[in-house]
């Protein structure tokens, strides 16, 4: 027998994914998990979620559900998972900064959000993944979120509305801190030898390690990081090393699948990007290559971007060293492009503070109806 739940199809930022009504989903639980990898596609050993609304990647396999706040001062709340391709899987560990910018657009459309008079408004939400406020900034045109704008954003064809997502506070979102271990660098061991990297949580908990470290440049297309299965298996070590240091698990098995994200970076370099076009290394302050689910992102993803604009305020990092300490508005070169994100970082002494951190997206619904769950 199949179901048929009402769903948006919702673009944010250089992600895509399912957006449900809190009140038409079960409660959370096996039940709710069997809806998100049923509607998806997955678990499929194709790697393509062909059965399914899934994409067939990390970026393309995700899910949100959003209701209305009873806390004061907060209009939305909202959950996000992360759906295994492969397995019948949803990672509730982080959240997405992408999808975080369609969560106001998505809440207007389907009536959850009163419209606000047309013109620039703020509406604040909640994260319920890290327990972060987010202040979202954004056009509103006919009681909906404005779709047409003059933003490029990297990854994604063409311009949109811009949409400011401010996130309040945003240190320790799944482990104590900013720095987890109290560490700007700390030591992992992979198997057979150590390899320095900063262990960061802003926005979301990241792993920065430095591309000549793995035997790297910082500037190789994704595909080309995709084809090194030696590398993967060691940037996958890493990830579940640093998890364990982080305090999110008590040993590498028990790993997160989602987070933390391991990104590798350099100085600023020329770049070929994935539209054959060309990235100057005077155009950006950072390179950046992250992974998502064990497969390079073709962008970067948005939490990502925060913690990296953060990591690079907080002297010793490896990000800090390699981007000089450029701060704020931190111009990350990706595969398709260069991003940037901001970060109000202040150290003193040992302890770190991060006031907030924001960044750019846009968003657009693509289909609204219903998704069907056998």
């Amino acid at each position: 027998m199949t179901h048929w739940i009402d769903a948006t199809f919702m673009r944010g930022g250089t992600s895509k994914g399912l957006f449900f009504c809190e009140r038409d989903l079960p409660p959370a639980g096996p039940e709710r998990d069997q809806v998100f990898t049923a509607a998806l596609g997955s678990p499929d050993p194709f790697g393509r979620q062909l059965d399914g609304m899934g994409g067939g990647s990390s970026s393309t396999s995700k899910v949100v559900a959003v209701t209305v706040s009873e806390r004061p001062g907060v209009a939305l709340e909202y959950m996000f998972g992360q759906v295994a391709v492969g397995e019948a899987v949803v990672d509730y560990s982080g959240n997405c900064g992408n999808l975080s910018s369609a969560v106001v657009p998505f809440a207007l459309l389907t009536g959850l959000l009163a419209a606000p008079p047309d013109g620039l408004a703020s509406v604040r939400m909640l994260n319920t993944n890290t327990g972060k406020l987010i202040d979202v900034r954004l056009d509103v045109r006919d009681g909906v979120a404005a779709t047409t704008g003059d933003l490029v954003l990297p990854g994604v064809a063409g311009t949109g509305a811009a949409i400011e997502l401010s996130y309040l506070h945003p240190a320790g979102s799944r482990t104590s801190g900013a720095l987890p271990t109290g560490r700007p660098v700390d030591l992992l061991d992979v198997g057979d030898r150590q390899l320095a990297a900063s262990l960061v949580d802003v926005a979301s908990p990241m792993v920065f390690v430095v591309a000549a470290d793995v035997g790297l440049t910082g500037a190789e297309p994704p595909d080309d990081l995709d084809s090194r299965a030696d590398l993967l298996v060691l940037l996958d070590r890493v990830r579940r090393a640093a998890a364990v240091a982080m305090g999110m698990c008590a040993t590498p098995d028990e790993a997160p699948l989602a987070f933390p994200k391991v990104a590798v970076v350099a100085p600023p370099v020329d770049t070929v990007l994935l539209d054959g076009t060309h990235a100057a290394a005077d155009d950006c302050d950072v390179v950046v290559r992250t992974l998502s689910m064990g497969v390079t992102h073709r962008a970067v993803p948005g939490t990502a971007a925060l913690c990296a604009a953060a990591a690079a305020a907080i002297p010793g990092t490896v990000l800090h060293r390699a981007s000089a300490g450029t701060v704020p508005g931190l111009r990350i070169a990706t595969p398709s492009g260069v991003v940037v994100a901001a970060a109000d970082v202040r150290v003193e002494r040992d302890r770190v503070e991060v006031a907030g951190a924001s960044l750019f997206r846009t968003a657009r619904a693509l289909m609204r109806g219903q998704v069907a769950v056998p």
